[in-house]
């Protein structure tokens, strides 16, 4: 039997373009490569399944920086709405990739848990009581609480 020398060993051990953007897509879903390693023995993972769309994401972004950015962008805008992800969504929303956006986080003005509205016209801060009323708020702005819309 041939023995290898450091270089041969050092480069069959190396992670191919294709296994790194299988993990950077488990990366993009919290699991750590330990975790994605675990669960391929566990066959949680089938890791073979990720490896055709990861080739053809390769092939269609050109290089493995750009299929990274892809994923990000995917992931973040599919994170933003609370919506799963595989990595064939990327292909799917390849052509969109520039208008793709995260959802914008909107905080609104509420008081004792009832949401307000800012008048422009009056230039004052107005609550909106459950049965439609619109009542001057004469409080404090510390005294506005503001929370993420959904």
């Amino acid at each position: 039997m041939k023995k290898q020398t450091k270089t041969q060993l050092k480069k069959k051990f190396q992670e191919t373009n294709i296994q790194k953007i299988i993990n950077y897509y488990f990366k993009t879903k919290g699991l750590s490569l330990d975790k994605i390693k675990e669960d391929a023995r566990k066959k949680k993972i089938v890791y073979s399944r990720y490896v055709r769309p990861a080739k053809q994401l390769l092939e269609l972004a050109g290089s493995l920086r750009e299929a990274k950015k892809a994923i990000t962008k995917v992931a973040k805008w599919a994170k933003s709405r609370n919506l799963d992800y595989a990595i064939e969504t990327v292909f799917k929303k390849w052509l969109e990739l520039d208008k793709l956006k995260p959802k914008e986080i909107v905080k609104k003005p509420f008081f004792r848990n009832e949401p307000m509205i800012w008048s422009e016209t009056r230039k004052k801060w107005f609550v909106i009581t459950d049965d439609g009323e619109w009542k001057e708020f004469a409080g404090k702005e510390d005294d506005i609480v503001w929370k993420l819309s959904k």
